[in-house]
């Protein structure tokens, strides 16, 4: 998982690659909840770079993209947004494989 630690390197993501931005916070149970499978979520997508991003340090970018519940997922192919599991309901590994899985067909 890719921590970005400036706007200017969140946006080179943003720009190039496949990647998968996971929208979280230190307080969010729900995050907590999920945090743990993600390393098996990224082995089983090894075309995707998986970004967290601190949905607190970086507010303004999460209130441009919509992200009003967390966690989220947004999935971008070189700037164009592939998909997005974006709702502020706890999610699976199973919701978070099966919508990854659903953008790759």
């Amino acid at each position: 998982m890719i921590i970005p630690k400036s706007l200017e390197e969140l946006a080179g993501y943003v720009e190039t690659g496949k990647n998968v931005f996971f929208f979280t916070a230190d307080w969010c149970g729900d995050c907590r909840f999920i945090k743990p499978v993600l390393p098996e979520i990224e082995a089983a997508f090894p075309d995707y770079q998986f970004i967290e991003v601190d949905r607190d340090e970086f507010i303004d970018v999460a209130a441009k993209w919509n992200i009003f519940g967390i966690p989220s997922f947004v999935v971008l192919d070189n700037g164009k947004e592939l998909g997005r599991l974006v709702n502020k309901d706890r999610k699976t590994k199973a919701e978070i494989t099966d919508f990854i899985q659903g953008l790759t067909v």
